[in-house]
């Protein structure tokens, strides 16, 4: 299954969501088509690994490591629910706001990854943490906004329109499933508490910001093309 739209329209254009796609593609392909022991090297510099971090070395791969991903297809799937959600973030916090809460939660995703299993080797890379943190802003601000969902069964595709709430939250549980099931296990291929750090980091922050704005009884209005829908949360949509 892949969310690939969302009927959520915003009020401007979201540029900085914009670079943030093109740079992870340009920085891919910098090194993507080169021999494997040569991007073995680019990851060794710039990937981060927990054990190099705990031990107080290497920090500035806590940021670099955001920006670098280990095939296409990692690229593509990041750079997607990095189009499908970053916008209206970029729409609500504004450009500068949105590029520090997106680099923020990526802090708060490493973190997370490191006290989980602090003496790991493995090279971590990928925007998913960051953009993790995108959908749990997305998740606290838009519970109710449609997201259309591409299923795929053998031969069988089908769009589905399901709620904000119903995709993000299903894909949160099964980041903690899957998280559970590979912890303590040697070599798992992926980040999952990575993903859990960026999804309550994203939450947190949009929580904190509803906190310092004086816990207004909805989020500030903004343009949109459907008939808003107050809410626990704000301005959510049909």
């Amino acid at each position: 299954m892949f969310p690939f739209r969302d009927h959520n329209p915003s009020n401007r254009v979201p540029y900085v969501a914009y670079a943030l796609i093109a740079i992870n593609v340009l920085i891919y392909v910098s090194y993507g088509f080169l021999p494997e022991h040569e991007v073995y090297r680019v990851f060794d510099t710039w990937a981060m690994v927990p054990a190099e971090v705990y031990a107080g070395e290497e920090l500035h791969t806590l940021m670099t490591c955001m920006f670098m991903h280990g095939g296409w297809m990692h690229l593509a799937g990041n750079m997607l629910f990095l189009w499908v959600f970053g916008d209206n973030l970029e729409d609500y916090l504004g450009h500068v706001g949105f590029l520090v809460f997106y680099l923020l939660c990526g802090l708060v995703a490493s973190a997370a990854q490191i006290a989980v299993d602090p003496m790991s080797e493995i090279p971590n890379v990928g925007a998913s943490g960051a953009i993790a943190g995108l959908m749990g802003g997305y998740l606290l601000l838009f519970p109710k906004a449609r997201v259309d969902v591409l299923f795929i069964i053998v031969i069988i595709i089908k769009v589905v329109p399901l709620s904000a709430w119903i995709v993000l939250g299903g894909w949160m549980a099964l980041q903690v499933v899957m998280g559970v099931a590979q912890w303590g296990v040697e070599g798992g291929g992926v980040a999952y508490f990575a993903h859990i750090g960026g999804f309550v980091a994203g939450i947190a922050g949009i929580a904190l910001l509803w906190i310092l704005r004086g816990r207004p009884p909805y989020w500030p209005e903004m343009p949109h093309e459907e008939a808003p829908i107050p809410g626990p949360w704000g301005l959510v949509k049909r």
